[in-house]
């Protein structure tokens, strides 16, 4: 039987003295995408933090194809894995040097062919090709998130983490991200409030807001 793409176990987080998570365990097999749901303030952006090893548990064990995340580990885990944020930070450039800076990196010089799917990606996306020579901070918020998941894509990465990517998109422009994520082979784990992604889910799980216990 093959290691969980991620493995959570009994995950407890605390930020400024606030329980975030509580004893949260979760698995998702290879291949499988996971709809994270619920109101806002129940952890759903801090389990995408941990696995990337941006926020430090109070308790809890990750594992990311196997490989136990430690301050030792996180650099080859983080190679696993593409991350999309609301708000995606691409830097101070053009969109086009932004798409090609990753592969300017040894780790990633094998998959530059990849850049030549550019046009297709953008035409799924709803993107015209005047886009690549704008410059980052004049695209909107729909593009950004666009562009940012162009990157993850480019880059193959075998476990996507998206938060909240359609939080900026028209209903036309969603569903083309949503189509296209069907057909990507990779682990996801979907943080989003948005329903219409639960049809790209193979799993949803809804997570409430920790409820702290009150003294006497």
């Amino acid at each position: 039987m093959s290691q969980p793409a991620i493995d959570i176990s009994n995950l407890t987080v605390q930020i400024d003295g606030q329980t975030i998570l509580q004893d949260f365990s979760l698995g998702i097999d290879l291949g499988r995408k996971v709809a994270l749901t619920g109101p806002s303030g129940g952890g759903k952006s801090t389990i995408l933090r941990c696995i990337l090893g941006f926020v430090e548990p109070q308790a809890g064990k990750i594992f990311v194809s196997g490989q136990s995340l430690t301050a030792h580990s996180i650099w080859s885990v983080r190679k696993r894995i593409g991350y999309v944020a609301q708000e995606p930070d691409l830097g101070n450039a053009t969109v086009q040097d932004v798409l090609h800076r990753p592969f300017q990196y040894k780790a990633n010089q094998h998959l530059s062919g990849n850049l030549d799917r550019l046009p297709d990606w953008f035409k799924r996306f709803g993107l015209n090709a005047g886009v690549l020579s704008k410059e980052v901070g004049h695209l909107s918020g729909g593009e950004k998130q666009r562009i940012g998941l162009i990157s993850a894509l480019l880059l193959e990465r075998e476990i996507l983490l998206l938060d909240e990517i359609s939080s900026a998109l028209d209903k036309d422009n969603r569903q083309a991200v949503i189509e296209a994520l069907k057909n990507v082979p990779a682990t996801m784990m979907i943080v989003t409030h948005d329903e219409a992604f639960f049809e790209l889910a193979d799993r949803i799980v809804t997570i409430q807001p920790v409820r702290e216990e009150v003294g006497a």
